[in-house]
């Protein structure tokens, strides 16, 4: 099967930025982004602009789409991710290819369970340095999505087959991963230590850039995941959490995680991506997460002041 059209849930940075990527080659007709009735009517309003170039997307309802996609692409926060796959349901199909591209290392188990099972290619996304203000996106690296399958999902690689030579056909950048598992443990690992340990510190990335507790809790807290990963049968070495810390080192002090975002805007995170699903498997297999355990409830007393504000 060749892939001509696509559904993108999602209108986050990165679901513009992949959405122009692909719909400059294959034509904005044939790129959607799907979303709720009100949604649509706010969208359909508004004009976007990636790099200062307006991008004409089209928007629709599951009823107005009218037909099926060759390939979903959830881009949400995990938090919108029950919300998002009750949107897409109605254009999937048994054969539509599905990637996910949001943070942490469930979100494919649980797309799975709702839309079916053979057709969900595990991904990564990395190396991106995607901005959005607004209804404007800026970038200069569209960095490079990592694909591939955990063991027992060989049903699953006609689907990886398809995506990598749509992507090849589209020039978007990708890596085929062997142990794609060990790849998104690794970047959760930087994800759980960086985005809660700047939200509740209430800084930006120099929190954590320089030495002293935050960044020993943030380190702490990505050990806490090697230990996990370990655990779960997943091999993340000191040499990760040493190569990943020196990731965050790159990053712009000035800038922010998603979460801290987040808290600045009174909107509810992904701790339950983050901590909740450390906290979750480490009671489970009996490893000990102090770090996470404590930075769930100090994310959950920030979130429980929005109501009051």
């Amino acid at each position: 099967m060749s892939i001509e059209k696509v559904v993108i849930i999602g209108r986050g940075a990165l679901g513009i930025m992949y959405g122009e990527a692909l719909a400059r080659k294959i034509g904005f007709r044939s790129v959607a982004f799907l979303a709720d009735a009100e949604r649509v009517h706010l969208y359909r309003s508004q004009q976007v602009l990636s790099n200062n170039r307006l991008c004409p997307f089209r928007y629709e309802t599951a009823e107005s789409y009218r037909d099926t996609a060759d390939l979903v692409l959830f881009a949400v926060k995990g938090t919108q991710l029950e919300e998002a796959i009750s949107i897409a349901r109605p254009v999937v199909r048994p054969d539509t290819v599905i990637v996910s591209v949001l943070n942490g290392i469930v979100s494919e188990e649980i797309i799975e369970e709702r839309l079916g099972s053979g057709r969900v290619v595990w991904s990564v996304a990395q190396g991106m340095d995607a901005l959005k203000r607004g209804t404007q996106l800026v970038y200069s690296h569209i960095g490079e999505l990592c694909l591939g399958l955990p063991p027992g999902r060989e049903a699953n690689r006609p689907a990886l087959k398809e995506l990598e030579a749509f992507f090849t056909r589209v020039e978007l950048p990708f890596l085929h991963e062997e142990d794609i598992m060990r790849r998104m443990w690794a970047k959760w690992m930087l994800n759980v230590g960086c985005n809660q340990t700047v939200m509740v510190a209430r800084g930006d990335f120099s929190t954590v850039q320089k030495p002293g507790p935050v960044r020993d809790r943030m380190i702490g807290a990505m050990r806490e995941v090697q230990a996990l990963a370990r655990a779960s049968g997943i091999s993340i070495t000191e040499d990760d959490v040493k190569l990943y810390v020196g990731f965050i080192d790159t990053f712009l002090p000035n800038g922010m995680p998603s979460m801290r975002q987040d808290g600045l805007a009174k909107r509810k995170s992904e701790v339950e991506f983050f901590a909740g699903t450390v906290i979750r498997k480490a009671r489970a297999l009996g490893v000990p997460v102090p770090i996470n355990e404590a930075l769930y409830r100090e994310v959950k007393a920030i979130e429980a002041t929005y109501q009051d504000a």
